[in-house]
């Protein structure tokens, strides 16, 4: 994706308790301010909207400058606005600005080896390159209304699946690979442990599409979770079925195998095969 064009899909944006500026771990912050390669042309400045909807248009609007700025592979996977932070967490500088930006938002992005791409009086446009483009994109602003200080005003990134695997290996989302190795976008198929918080850690959930195509599989050995969520019950040892297909999707050693009515995910293991049920609807802990 170019500069400047966006085709996007949008994942639930985590928000995290913000601390003020300055107060997180000064090393997570490496600024590098080498040439960049293609740097943004853009204004620095678009006004947002944000909507109740997950849409690409929805996400466009709520980016700004930041989504803009983006060099995707494929789709746009996050972006928010200004918002998050009050008048007593700006800071004094433009990289306290981008520090306040890893402190509010709890993400599996790259807290080191950002660039300085354009830099304005009152703005600045700092990137997460991987190849030579911008995965990850953040505008921070100066005295903003009801803000004084530096702060972030806009933010994006592409998918995890285009960040390097030391980035994405630190957080809770796991990516798989297709049967050559390459890693697959997060909207297409990704896995993750059940939350500690609500004592689900022995369940597994593994996601397929996005928005109203989105499919959810679930693992649980344990049976920690009701069982009304669910369409059958987990089952650890069964035999594959005979019109079963391996998608070539892989993590670990799990093999994913699919059926044409997609009501069971068939997960292949060097144990044996599971059988992973739908859930007849998204399950989340709150």
């Amino acid at each position: 994706m170019r500069k400047g064009f966006v085709a996007v899909a949008l994942t639930a944006l985590v928000t995290a308790v913000g601390c003020g500026a300055g107060e997180g771990d000064e090393e997570d912050v490496i600024i590098d301010y080498g040439p960049v390669a293609t740097p943004y042309s853009g204004p620095l400045h678009i006004a947002t909207e944000e909507l109740d909807e997950d849409t690409p248009q929805a996400l466009l609007l709520a980016s700004g400058a930041a989504g803009r700025a983006l060099e995707c592979d494929g789709e746009i996977s996050w972006g928010g606005g200004p918002d998050g932070w009050s008048e007593r967490d700006g800071g004094d500088t433009p990289e306290d600005g981008l520090r306040l930006y890893f402190d509010l938002f709890e993400r599996p992005a790259p807290h080191a080896g950002f660039r300085v791409e354009r830099e304005e009086s009152d703005r600045v446009l700092y990137s997460y390159d991987v190849g030579g483009r911008t995965k990850v994109a953040v505008v921070v602003a100066k005295d903003q209304k009801d803000r004084p200080g530096w702060g972030p005003e806009t933010h994006a990134s592409c998918d995890p699946a285009e960040l390097p695997a030391s980035v994405t290996d630190s957080g809770d989302q796991e990516i798989w690979t297709d049967r050559n190795g390459k890693r697959i976008p997060t909207t297409t198929l990704s896995s993750y442990a059940g939350a500690e918080h609500c004592d689900w850690e022995r369940a597994h959930f593994l996601g397929m599409g996005r928005s109203k195509d989105h499919r959810q599989y679930v693992r649980d050995p344990d049976g920690v979770l009701p069982g009304e969520l669910l369409t059958a019950p987990y089952d650890g040892d069964v035999t594959m079925p005979a019109d079963a297909r391996d998608t070539g999707y892989r993590y670990g050693d799990r093999q994913l195998w699919l059926t044409d009515d997609r009501r069971t995910a068939y997960v292949r293991t060097s144990d044996g095969v599971e059988a992973w049920p739908l859930a007849k609807d998204t399950v989340a802990c709150l």
